[in-house]
């Protein structure tokens, strides 16, 4: 379900509705935690594979020598260690949708092997002799601009425009405030009765202050504040402005009067720039490190000091 009834989100919904019934490769274009992985099961819900599988392959988060055998699967001996048969995503998928999330993380040589197989829809598994056939609707997302990507060299043209059949663009939430309050309200209900507090309400000051504030995690990041809220608050049964996160009381402008020292402040911001790191790397702690440009060891230490737990 798409929560929102704003004109961007009303279009989106439109736009689903219209191409969800081909049979079109599609590329989602959006920030992290727009809501991309929503966009691609609403296609899929809505198209005519919808009673067959969907399956999620999220190309960032997957090793570089691993996600040929999880695209395609392996074969008996092929893996270290004599690991038996597996079958991967694509085949898994056959008759229905393969999300391949983040698809601009893949490297050169896997998005030649993937071109090869979209065009055909056939592939071999690693360490296999005889080819498979599949029937498979791709749908594909990137927080990054392919286009941008093909002229640095680090994407491939032939492999673009196979995916770019139907282009998606998921806004941002900054585009999109007038959704903040119903979102909210939906966010509180979910983990309202998650952690056993179905009848929790949110005052219109606070809900005026989620509505201010810029939102560079999108959605997602406004899920986590709201669950943090109800964590840190036990016997809260209404969330106030008091209750909310020093940085979502802020505009766009990030005004600093809450903050008594330039320390206060600069940890204040390094905290939330870490946070929504660590998200857009789906808790993969690695991961966020390459992305922070730190070593592991490094980004363990700023998150004790800075009081961010490890959810690896």
């Amino acid at each position: 379900m798409l929560t929102g009834e704003s004109v961007p989100l009303k279009a989106l919904r439109q736009q689903i509705r219209l191409m969800a019934p081909s049979n079109g490769r599609v590329l989602i274009y959006g920030e992290s935690g727009t809501g991309k992985e929503l966009i691609a099961r609403a296609i899929h819900a809505e198209s005519l594979r919808r009673d067959r599988v969907f399956v999620e392959l999220n190309c960032a988060a997957i090793p570089e020598d691993h996600i040929e055998a999880e695209l395609f699967g392996y074969r008996h001996g092929a893996q270290p260690g004599g690991l038996s048969e597996q079958r991967g995503t694509l085949e898994r998928a056959d008759g229905g949708s393969l999300f391949l999330d983040e698809v601009g993380d893949m490297s050169l040589k896997t998005q030649a092997k993937v071109l090869s197989a979209l065009d055909d829809q056939l592939f071999t598994p690693v360490g296999g002799a005889q080819p498979l056939r599949v029937d498979v609707r791709v749908i594909a997302a990137t927080n990054k601009d392919l286009e941008e990507e093909i002229a640095k060299g680090n994407f491939r043209e032939d492999l673009f425009y196979r995916l770019n059949v139907v282009p998606f663009f998921v806004p941002p939430l900054r585009e999109r405030k007038q959704d903040i309050p119903l979102l909210a309200r939906e966010f509180l209900g979910e983990f309202g009765r998650q952690y056993g507090r179905p009848r929790m309400e949110i005052s219109e000051e606070a809900l005026e202050s989620l509505a201010k504030y810029h939102w560079p995690g999108n959605v997602r990041e406004l899920k986590n504040v709201i669950e943090r809220v109800l964590i840190l608050n036990p016997r809260t049964t209404r969330i106030e402005r008091k209750h909310l996160p020093p940085l979502t009381h802020k505009s766009g402008s990030q005004s600093t009067e809450e903050f008594s020292t330039l320390q206060q402040a600069r940890d204040a911001y390094e905290r939330e720039y870490i946070l929504k790191k660590i998200e857009e790397a789906r808790n993969n702690i690695s991961r966020a490190a390459e992305m922070l440009g730190l070593e592991r060891s490094h980004l363990y230490r700023k998150m004790k000091a800075l009081g961010i737990g490890v959810r690896e």
